[in-house]
């Protein structure tokens, strides 16, 4: 008996001790398949933390799973910034048999665990989950080394952006948990799938259809595979509460999407529509008490495509509802309501609306109404809405907390007949609306707005646009004693003959402490006095006399901060008179951020501006300020991480404005400004200026020029400078075109007349490749000791008194052409040697000179003499001129100095001296001019390239800037989600969206 216990005891340490070795044993082998796989398969960068891989014969038994954690799939090409999914953990669950015995593992499961997953779709169809190599059955290589048998796949704690811009569909899904089973490798297979999530946001071109929603559901899905068809055999899901159940189909052919799809729900308690109601399903909503009953139905059948939009009905009914919340003593009862959308036609524009019950009371107060809209064409419709509302009895029906309100609300409206305007015709309108002492508390701030009222109806009795009437005949409202009030009429929907008046005072920051802006602190008082007669059909036919506008503005003591300008603006005093011509601005005293500015001036033709769309509004406007900080305004305040980084603006082309300027001092960038003037001009979306001066690095600086950003992704500018007494050591230390071209200039001065243009990068700064200057550099003296330069020079030459040189009156041909800087050939003396000069320097550092000098034969010191001895019958002398070509390359601190054709110094003595014609020295500095010319060629192409490598990048880049609006549905579907997610977890952003 003791032998056997000890035979089965050896034999399950075995089986233990083989269950434990198995993971370490074929560790490399599993791993080695699957990175094999993924390079065999994807189109795509993979990553994942090598320290995070395991095996594990116990996570996922009997299979051996191996486990990846921190992975990652990015794209390529146009997606090359984005990630397509990252993970905290994969595991690929293997057959234990295929891993011993077969030569290929089976691949069984995959289980993924908390991450992030972004799907893009371009406006041209192509999306980032398309990374699945092509296949190739004729190449045995290239063929897979799994074996795909996967029967499980479970997903927790996922997190979806599916950002499809083609259809302009944005969803965002948190926390998402799925599981489901089958057969993946078949054509067609069953699918047991089990999904819950909550539903962050869903976008369809622009709209917010859905906004946190918990979502459930359950189905048996059978996927074909061949022809791309998804039906539902049964399935139920639910949103919050609400349930119903879906059966049908969802296909994918090349031309659109099919649907045949029906849904019911299957229980009729009203409380399930009730926590679809935005506000309402919160964690007590189990307590709310509900009463009443509700039927939902419809089906979706037919084709979507860019030119067909599936059948549908849809059908709602209420009957008898009622909520009241637990703490609350009044609820809102009596609700009925029968809905219907239907279309069975391909057109959406046949679409008919029906609501011919919509009643409930809120509290003792009922509300009434019907709706019908035959199409969506020409919308002839048919609807009435009645109700009166007790404000104050709404605080005993909705949870309203921390604030009191009051007054009584009338509206009675009904409408009847279609819209066309070409016809002219108008449904038959009568409604009235009417608030009378109303009242708003905030328990943030004790002080009210109180005496609230507004009466206005509108009116078309005969069903024409010159019948149509808006009255609001009053209107107004007081706080703290101030009153505001007015009144407003619009006759003729065609014409809109407008007359209305406002007056009164406001107190901003006790009106923001009642109804605050997020982010915003505002204060101040405005007191208004304004009247307006006149006719758009005036407007449109440029008749302005016609039109009256008069009154008065004045602002006190205004402060205005928010996130986008933390720097903050003060309006001391500002005061504007209005007439049918002009609003004049007679007084301005402000302080933008840490600048003083005092403004008047006059705006003109701004009633087209504001009620046309093709208005431009012009003026002119005197600027003065004692010193302006323009970094403090240039600057991205908003992205802490890019702080004063400068950014390109555009310019709007509605504006034809002229301001004069004025200040004693300016900062902008790096450059302390003095004495600042000039004119500018703001037209068709281009700044200009002129006559423009200012005292700059010990200089003064006068200029015109413009800028031109039309085109965001290549913003032009274009100036002309006349700048005198320039200290060009200064210019070398403010300036990065002068740093980037002429680094000896941190030790000269000089004067400059220069012409420069080109584009600007996205931080506002010059780009270096693309500048286009000519002009003229002027030296009147300037100084050069033991540089690196000199330094090479009298190594080379052996000349005497090489490490000082000393310029004069110099005019310097200079031009800037695909990035590099060209002097052309001048004449000057250098060490009282008669010099031509000529050559160039890159954007990149790099430079390449020529010297071409004639240099006594005696100031070569010994070695002239020398060989002044041993050569007979040359006629020369210590006085005989030596041509002397010099080539300078390399960098400005780390120059390459060498004479011209790669001679020594005593080979160019002996040449030159056995040299007695002068044409036979020009010659020797001809060659050494070709042999320059030709390198010079060179590094222009050479540079060129790098040129247009570095202009290409700064298009994406501002083209990324550009196409950011397209983000925005994205980033606000992540921000909900994020909002949304009880404990986000401590992973990177992956759905951040690049445009590159």
């Amino acid at each position: 008996m003791k032998k056997i216990v000890f035979v089965v005891f050896g034999v399950l340490i075995l089986l233990l001790g083989a269950v434990l070795a198995i993971p370490v044993l074929f560790k490399d082998k599993i791993l080695a398949r699957i990175q094999q796989e993924i390079n065999q398969s994807l189109q795509a960068k993979v990553y994942f933390d090598p320290d995070q891989i395991s095996l594990s014969l116990f996570r996922h038994f009997p299979k051996v799973s191996a486990g990846l954690g921190g992975f990652g799939v990015v794209g390529i090409d146009q997606f090359e910034k984005d990630t397509l999914i990252h993970g905290e953990r994969l595991d690929l669950a293997f057959n234990l048999k295929s891993v011993l015995f077969d030569e290929y593992p089976t691949l069984s499961g995959l289980y993924f665990e908390g991450g992030d997953l972004y799907i893009k779709v371009l406006e041209d169809g192509s999306a980032n989950y398309d990374i699945v190599k092509p296949s190739e059955t004729s190449s045995e290589e290239s063929s897979s080394q799994f074996k795909i048998e996967i029967e499980e796949i479970q997903v927790s704690g996922l997190n979806l952006i599916y950002d499809d811009r083609s259809l302009q569909f944005v969803m965002a899904m948190g926390d998402i948990e799925a599981k489901g089973s089958g057969a993946f490798t078949q054509n067609v297979y069953d699918l047991p799938l089990q999904l819950t999530s909550t539903i962050a946001d869903l976008n369809y071109e622009g709209t917010h259809y859905l906004s946190n929603k918990q979502f459930k559901g359950e189905t048996l899905l059978q996927v074909d595979m061949e022809q791309m068809k998804f039906s539902f055999q049964k399935g139920s899901f639910s949103l919050n509460d609400f349930l119903f159940d879906l059966s049908g189909f969802v296909a994918l052919p090349e031309d659109g999407i099919d649907f045949d799809l029906n849904f019911k729900s299957p229980q009729t308690d009203f409380k399930q529509l009730l926590s679809l109601v935005p506000g309402m399903y919160q964690e007590d909503f189990s307590k709310i008490k509900t009463e009443g009953l509700m039927a939902f139905e419809g089906f979706v059948r037919g084709k979507y495509s860019d030119s067909e939009f599936p059948a549908f009905d849809i059908k709602l009914e209420v009957n008898d509802g009622k909520f009241q919340y637990p703490d609350l003593p009044m609820p809102v009862s009596d609700i009925n309501l029968k809905f219907q959308a239907i279309n069975p036609s391909t057109d959406l524009e046949n679409t008919r609306i029906e609501l011919p019950v919509f009643s409930l009371n809120v509290g003792s107060n009922p509300i009434s109404g019907k709706l019908t809209v035959e199409n969506l064409k020409d919308y002839p419709l048919d609807g009435n809405l009645n109700g009166k509302l007790n404000l104050k009895e709404l605080t005993s029906v909705f949870p309203i907390q921390g604030t009191q309100i009051s007054g009584v609300l009338d509206l009675q409206a009904s409408a009847k007949g279609r819209y066309d305007q070409e016809k002219n015709i108008l449904p038959v309108i009568q409604a009235n609306f009417s608030l009378v002492d109303g009242f708003v508390k905030n328990a943030e701030y004790p002080i009210p707005l109180e005496k609230i009222q507004a009466n206005a109806k509108v009116l078309s009795t005969k069903g024409t646009l010159d019948d149509f009437l808006l009255e609001l005949s009053s209107f107004g409202f007081e706080l703290e004693g101030e009153r505001i009030s007015g009144n407003l009429s619009l006759k003729d929907f065609e014409k809109l003959n407008w007359q209305g008046t406002v007056s009164g005072g406001v107190d901003l920051e006790k009106l923001t402490a009642i109804f605050p802006v997020e982010g915003t602190t505002l204060s101040g008082k405005i007191q208004a006095d304004l009247s307006s007669t006149g006719s758009y059909a005036d407007v449109e036919a440029n008749r302005y006399e016609k039109i009256q506008a008069s009154g008065t503005m004045g602002i006190r003591d205004l402060t205005y901060r928010s996130v986008e300008y933390p720097q903050g603006v003060k309006i001391e005093r500002a005061q504007l008179d209005f007439n049918p011509q002009r609003a004049n601005l007679t007084e301005f005293k402000s302080q933008l951020g840490k600048s003083p500015l005092v403004a008047n001036g006059y705006l003109s033709g701004y009633m087209d501006y504001l009620l046309s769309e093709s208005g431009i509004l012009k003026g002119q406007l005197s600027l003065s300020s004692s010193k302006f900080d323009v970094n403090e305004w240039m600057s991205d305040s908003s992205t802490p991480t890019e702080e004063g980084k400068l950014e390109v603006v555009s310019l709007p082309e509605n504006l034809d404005f002229t301001m004069s300027l004025s200040a004693d001092e300016v900062l902008y960038d790096n450059l302390n400004l003095k004495e600042v003037k000039g004119t500018i001009v703001l037209r068709d979306g281009v700044f200009q200026f002129s006559d423009a001066g200012m005292k700059a690095l010990d200089g003064r600086i006068r200029m015109k020029g413009s800028y031109d950003p039309r085109n965001l992704t290549a913003p032009a500018f274009d100036f002309n400078l006349d700048i005198s007494e320039l200290s060009i050591s200064k210019a070398f230390q403010s300036l990065t075109t002068v740093q980037a071209f002429a680094p000896i200039a941190k030790d000269l001065t000089g004067l400059v007349n220069i012409n420069f243009s080109g584009l600007l990068g996205p931080d506002m700064m010059p780009v270096l490749p693309s500048l286009d200057i000519k002009g003229i550099l002027k030296v009147t003296e300037a100084a050069l000791r033991n540089s690196a330069i000199l330094q090479g020079v009298t190594s080379i030459t052996g000349l005497k008194d090489a490490n000082t040189l000393t310029m004069k009156n110099l005019s310097i041909p200079v031009s800037i052409e695909n990035g590099r800087m060209e002097i052309r050939p001048f004449d000057l003396k250098l060490w009282d040697y008669q010099t031509t000069v000529q050559g160039s320097a890159g954007f990149d550092g790099s430079m390449n000179y020529l010297l071409n000098m004639m240099v006594p034969a005696g100031k070569f010191g010994a070695q002239a003499n020398t060989l002044l001895a041993t050569i007979s019958g040359t006629q020369a002398s210590e006085s005989t001129l030596i041509p002397l070509s010099l080539n300078l390359s390399g960098t400005y601190n780390q120059p390459k100095i060498a004479l011209a054709g790669g001679n020594s110094i005593e080979t160019l003595l002996t040449n030159a001296l056995r040299s007695r014609l002068d044409s036979e020295k020009q010659n020797l500095q001809e060659k050494a001019t070709q042999e320059f010319q030709a390198v010079q060629d060179s590094l222009k192409q050479e540079l060129k390239l790098k040129a247009d490598l570095v202009q290409d990048s700064l298009k994406k880049e501002l083209e990324k800037k550009g196409a950011q609006t397209k983000d925005k549905a994205v980033e606000e579907a992540k921000t909900m989600l994020k909002g949304l997610l009880v404990k986000p977890k401590p992973k990177p952003d992956t759905t951040r969206v690049n445009n590159n």
